[in-house]
């Protein structure tokens, strides 16, 4: 069989986190996905390799989830079928003002983290905001929503606005979900 392989670049800080306590979280990627991790942690290089494919774009789907601020919990999330994950690049919104970026990162985060966590909620998502980055985990459907959520934030939009229109799609979606359960139960 081929060999295939990914290499990362994960920042110095969350090196220790992906290689877990006593190397747990590295050992429990690998067993799951059925593929090998060698980390250089002064670098933060990270090469995955093995002969199954999705295994390792499911190994580099988490690893690059716990490098953009994650914690392993939900990073270990996107191993389960449906789950995906998103980052949005700060700075192709504002560009690389230090001042506009922190202003914009606010925006997101909200007081006291209650954006965040009202967009999680209302999504069923979860959310982590690192450095230039943004980044979502949840199912594919769910994923979609609050990144568009997020995006009509960083070009301006009113928070209101985003509830009201997240608020919607959720009562959709619910409704998508009560039709889904009814249709099969009723076959």
């Amino acid at each position: 069989m081929t060999e295939y392989s990914y290499e990362l670049k994960v920042p110095k800080d969350r090196v220790a986190v992906l290689i877990g306590k006593g190397g747990k979280i590295k050992a429990e990627i690998e067993e799951t996905t059925n593929s090998r991790i060698k980390i250089d942690s002064k670098e933060g290089d990270v090469t995955v390799s093995g002969e199954d494919t999705l295994g390792l774009f499911s190994a580099r789907e988490v690893i690059r989830a716990i490098s953009r601020g994650f914690n392993p919990e939900i990073a270990i999330l996107l191993l389960k079928q449906d789950y995906i994950f998103e980052m949005i690049n700060i700075t192709e919104y504002v560009g690389k003002s230090k001042n506009h970026m922190m202003r914009v990162k606010g925006r997101i985060i909200g007081t006291d983290g209650k954006c965040r966590r009202t967009i999680e909620d209302l999504t069923e998502t979860y959310i982590c905001v690192y450095g230039k980055t943004i980044g979502i985990v949840g199912q594919a459907h769910n994923v979609t929503i609050a990144r568009r959520a997020i995006e009509n934030l960083l070009k301006g939009s009113l928070h209101s606005s985003v509830y009201t229109w997240l608020e919607k799609n959720r009562k959709m979606l619910k409704s998508d979900e009560l039709f889904d359960v009814g249709m099969k139960e009723g076959e």
